[in-house]
């Protein structure tokens, strides 16, 4: 269960393993570890052990994912021959349309690409009810209608895969935006600065920074001279304040009588 719910598909494999250290000649553990090793690119694993799993089950609802792998190992014949050998009446229809699927890629390897959009031309590619495989059955269909040089269907394909796909199964939505030219809008802008335009705005650049350092520095210089006249001005004030102190400091004389409190001014 870990190996099947761990979104790291490295994380599952190793619980994998773990599971196959404990129980090796168990079919559930098997089918997990052939599962995990396909997660993680491991194709001749996967084979192996996805073989094992069916011996021992039974089952062939491996069957897509080894056929796969096969195609990944660059073994297309092999490929095709695992595709054959289902028993189509036996498997889910989302099994037999996930050997749809990979059958269609390996016709797009061998360069037959009409006959990779035929072999993905089910009635569920019309029908408006959505199944869990609908967005990979839609993504599959686009790629196989792009390889056939049908660019409008491929868009209508990648906009159906896009709205069924609501967890993120697939990049239909980037695949869409490149089809619509979104993705080189932006770098088709900025190849259109030359490099003298490029040039004008270093030189721009730099002549902004020495106007602002020369004014910077006469900001400074100003600021400077302010505060030394600042400075001076308390100097002096400090100075007359110590005059009036060393003044006061005298006192009246003994000789001179102190001036009347009513004096001239009272008058």
């Amino acid at each position: 269960m870990a190996a099947g719910v761990d979104e790291d598909p490295e994380k599952g494999y190793a619980y994998a393993q773990a599971a196959k250290r404990l129980a090796a000649r168990v079919g559930v553990v098997r089918e997990a570890c052939g599962i995990a090793a396909y997660r993680t690119g491991r194709w001749a694993e996967a084979l192996a052990e996805l073989r094992a799993a069916r011996r021992m089950t039974g089952h062939d609802e491996y069957l897509p994912l080894m056929a796969d792998s096969e195609r990944a190992l660059g073994r297309p014949d092999r490929a095709l021959a695992l595709v054959r050998e289902a028993n189509i009446e036996s498997l889910s229809r989302g099994m037999q349309i996930e050997l749809r699927i990979v059958e269609s890629g390996i016709r797009r390897d061998q360069g037959l690409a009409d006959a990779a959009v035929l072999a993905l031309q089910v009635p569920e590619l019309t029908g408006k009810r959505l199944r869990p495989w609908s967005a990979r059955l839609f993504y599959a269909y686009a790629d196989a209608l792009l390889a056939a040089g049908r660019e409008r269907e491929a868009r209508d394909a990648f906009a159906r895969s896009a709205e069924a796909d609501k967890g993120g199964e697939t990049d239909a939505a980037d695949r869409l935006d490149e089809l619509d030219g979104f993705e080189f809008e932006d770098l088709a802008e900025d190849e259109d600065l030359e490099d003298g335009d490029l040039d004008d705005l270093e030189d721009d650049d730099e002549d902004d920074l020495e106007d602002d350092d020369e004014d910077d520095v006469e900001d400074l210089a100003e600021d400077d001279d302010d505060e030394g006249l600042e400075d001076l001005i308390a100097l002096d004030g400090e100075e007359a304040d110590l005059d009036d102190d060393d003044d006061d400091s005298e006192g009246p004389q003994d000789d001179e009588p102190l001036p009347d409190a009513a004096g001239p001014s009272a008058e």
